[in-house]
């Protein structure tokens, strides 16, 4: 007597690997998910540091080539010692170079609030002649403090006025406090600038 025999898989089989598959497919959507949130929180991270190095950047460069002389009245060098809310807002006007406008210019670097959020703005004017018609820019926008600190006789200050100190300061120590993440502690990224203009090099 021949038996027969048919091939193939029972129900219980059949639902037993769509079982499995399932969970395998699950569980690398969700390592593939939690992959990509991982990612894209470094580059945010990334992003919010590069963006206040190339700040920082620009701003040393600016205060390295800033100019003042006692007898050019149109040029001058001044920090304010300000705060929003109990956070660092320092404030710079400087009569310096820069790429964007032909001659010396008038910058200023300042601290606005906007919904209890702070940011750090830049003006250039022309300094002297007749003043531009120009907006404040914003560079950064949510940031936790922004400092600026003159080094004159191994002193910081937060204040400075060159047309009452007849002069400008040694180096200006710049510093930009950031959060990254919500939950994390604000911190610090500084910079010295020394003033190279008028100066031995």
């Amino acid at each position: 007597m021949t038996v027969i025999r048919k091939n193939g898989f029972t129900l219980i089989e059949v639902l037993i690997a769509i079982v499995i598959t399932a969970m395998i497919i699950t569980a690398l959507y969700s390592t593939f998910f939690l992959s990509r949130r991982a990612v894209d929180a470094v580059d945010n991270s990334l992003v919010k540091l590069q963006e206040t190095r190339a700040v920082l950047d620009v701003m040393k460069r600016e205060i390295e080539s800033a100019v003042y002389a006692r007898e050019k009245p149109y040029t001058l060098f001044k920090l304010y010692d300000r705060d929003f809310y109990g956070k660092q807002a320092s404030m710079m006007v400087v009569s310096t170079f820069t790429p964007l406008l032909p001659g010396i210019s008038k910058v200023t670097y300042a601290v606005e609030e906007n919904d209890e959020k702070l940011i750090l703005t830049k003006k250039i004017d022309a300094a002297y002649g007749r003043p531009l018609d120009t907006q404040s820019v914003p560079l950064m926008e949510d940031i936790e403090g922004f400092t600026v600190e003159a080094g004159y006789n191994n002193t910081w200050v937060k204040t400075w006025d060159s047309a009452a100190s007849n002069g400008v300061p040694d180096q200006i120590r710049i510093s930009v406090k950031i959060r990254i993440k919500k939950e994390e502690d604000p911190f610090t990224i500084s910079d010295l600038a020394k003033l190279r203009v008028g100066k031995t090099l």
